[in-house]
C-alpha cells in the first residue's frame, strides 16, 4: 500500500541504539521513512547514514543544533512538501510506538485525506501511572479548547498529519517546537476545521536496561504544558462562535 504521498517522519535526539531498531521496523512496514537527527551527540547519524546509503527508502536529515521535536518535524515537513508528499505519519524514535500500526493509520489517512488521524494509546503494564493519570489534565484542556471535537489523546505522538495544514499553523507560531508540539498541533488544526479521527495504537514504555530513553522532565515540561494551555484558552475564547458553528454543521452531517 505505500504511496508517493505519505511518508513516515521520525524526529530523534540522542535516542541511542533504539533508533536503528525503530527505523528498521518502520521501513518493514512503509516505503518512505525519513529521520530528522535533531542535534544529537550520540553518533547515531553515522549509523543511519550508512544504512541510508544502501536503502533508497530511507532519508536522514541532520540539524546542527537541538531545537526540539516540533522544530525537527517542521524541517522534515518543509522538505517533504518540496518533494510532493502531502501527509506525514509521525512516530517516536525510542521504541514506544509500534511500527506495525503504520499501514492501518496510513490507510485511514488515504480514506480521509482531509482529516488528522490521531493515535489513542493503549497502555500496558509498563506505563508509569503518573504519566497515564497526568495526561488526563492535558486531554481535558485540549477537548475544552476544541469543544470536544474528538481529540481522544492530545499527547500521543503517533499520528498522521496533512502536511500543508500543519505547516500553515506552525509557520504562524513561534511555539509548538518542543514538548508542546503534539497537543498544540492537534488543537490548532481543529481550529482550522481539520477533523480529528482517533484510532487505538499500542504503546510501550521501555526501561533503561531495555534501551529506553526519555527526555521528559516533569517540572519543566509540565510548566511548558501549563503555559501552552493558558495561551490556547486565550486563543479559544475569540474562536468560540466559529467552533460552535463548526460543531453545529458537523452534527447535521
Amino acid at each position: 500500500m505505500p504511496t508517493s504521498t505519505h511518508l513516515v517522519l521520525i524526529p530523534s535526539y540522542n535516542t541511542g541504539s533504539k533508533l536503528l531498531e525503530t527505523v528498521t521496523e518502520a521501513r518493514a512496514h512503509w516505503g518512505a521513512v525519513w529521520v530528522v537527527i535533531d542535534g544529537s551527540t550520540d553518533g547515531t547519524e553515522r549509523d543511519l547514514a550508512s544504512l541510508a546509503a544502501k536503502d533508497p527508502g530511507l532519508r536522514v536529515l541532520i540539524r546542527a543544533q537541538n531545537g526540539g521535536k516540533g522544530a525537527a518535524i517542521l524541517d522534515g515537513l518543509r522538505q517533504a512538501a518540496a518533494l510532493g508528499f502531502t501527509h506525514a505519519l509521525t512516530m517516536d524514535a525510542d521504541g514506544q510506538h509500534s511500527a506495525s500500526a503504520i499501514p492501518e493509520f496510513m490507510a485511514a489517512s488515504l480514506r480521509h485525506p482531509d482529516a488528522l488521524i490521531l493515535g489513542a494509546p493503549v497502555f500496558d503494564e509498563s506505563a508509569p501511572r503518573l504519566r497515564v493519570v497526568g495526561r488526563r489534565v492535558s486531554n481535558f484542556c485540549a477537548n475544552l479548547e476544541t469543544l470536544w471535537m474528538g481529540v481522544d489523546d492530545s499527547l500521543f505522538g503517533f499520528r498522521v498529519y496533512p502536511i500543508a495544514e500543519l505547516r500553515a499553523v506552525m509557520e504562524r507560531s513561534r511555539w509548538m517546537r518542543r514538548f508542546d508540539f503534539d497537543p498544540e498541533a492537534a488543537v490548532r488544526l481543529c481550529w482550522r476545521g481539520v477533523r480529528p479521527l482517533s484510532k487505538p495504537a499500542p504503546v510501550r514504555y521501555l526501561r533503561r536496561e531495555e534501551g529506553g530513553v526519555s527526555h521528559f522532565h516533569y517540572l519543566r515540561d509540565n510548566l511548558l504544558l501549563a503555559w501552552m494551555h493558558t495561551r490556547l484558552i486565550l486563543g479559544f475564547l475569540p474562536r468560540l462562535p466559529l467552533l460552535l458553528g463548526y460543531r453545529l454543521r458537523s452534527s447535521h452531517r
